[in-house]
């Protein structure tokens, strides 16, 4: 099973990969793709700050942090007991195009962590919260075209994602 999501890794990593952007739209795509190293994160603060309130934001944020928690000790269990290289060091042609935050790269982090964060924002703010379960997905996908993750790594990093989001209302 190993083998085929493997094989399926590459060929998908393969595809992506040919598809180039313009230079502006790829200088674009690398600043996008930094928000998600937990610089949206302020955003969003001033964001609800501004339109819901202080006393929003505080419910927020107890909401968020132990979904934060439960996903930080999942992706640390899971990163350390996998160990996946990355495209960069797998694959020889292939160059990181933005800085890994760690070594290794299953699950991805970046959508894992961002959407137990957004998955909260959702189910108090629908349409606020989309926008929050979007941009996490996309990072990912351009995390994989930038050669720092596989697409199982971005699939298992949601599924883990919502995973903590779900068990941190379980213990709400």
């Amino acid at each position: 099973m190993i083998k085929i999501i493997t094989d399926y890794d590459i060929r998908f990593f393969h595809f992506w990969r040919r598809h180039q952007f313009s230079a502006k739209v790829d200088s674009f795509l690398r600043f996008y793709t930094r928000l998600g190293d937990g610089y949206v994160w302020t955003f969003v603060v001033a964001f609800l700050y501004f339109f819901y309130g202080f006393d929003f934001l505080i419910e927020i944020i107890k909401k968020v942090i132990p979904a934060i928690f439960i996903s930080l000790a999942l992706y640390w269990l899971v990163k350390l007991s996998t160990r996946r290289k990355r495209p960069f060091d797998l694959l020889k042609e292939v160059r990181a195009a933005v800085p890994p935050l760690d070594k290794y790269s299953f699950p991805s982090g970046h959508t894992m962590n961002n959407l137990a964060a957004g998955f909260v924002i959702f189910n108090a703010i629908p349409h606020i919260g989309a926008v929050m379960i979007l941009m996490p997905l996309t990072w990912g996908l351009l995390r994989v075209y930038y050669g720092v993750h596989w697409l199982s790594d971005v699939v298992v990093g949601a599924i883990l994602g919502f995973a903590s989001f779900y068990l941190s209302s379980i213990v709400l």
